[in-house]
């Protein structure tokens, strides 16, 4: 897959970026729901940008980005940047 991969990746982060800047621009206080779902594509950008992250790295050293995969949550969540 390649860049094409990374393509694919951008284009679901610039989706969760606009989710998330909607859900920002809520007037007043955000509804249960709409933390959930907050807390749910901060996450899921999280993992985005680590995924994308490892296979740059890989296709800089020569590897194929290709054999990259998503991290759970958990695990990219405790990572310190």
């Amino acid at each position: 897959m390649g860049r094409s991969g990374d393509k694919d990746i951008l284009t679901t982060i610039k989706g969760l970026m606009k989710e998330e800047h909607a859900l920002r621009d809520t007037p007043g206080a955000l509804s249960s729901v709409e933390r959930g779902r907050m807390k749910e594509v901060e996450e899921a950008l999280d993992q985005c940008w680590d995924l994308l992250r490892q296979r740059r790295a890989r296709e800089e050293f020569g590897r194929d980005p290709d054999e990259a995969e998503a991290r759970s949550v958990a695990e990219v969540e405790n990572y310190r940047q």
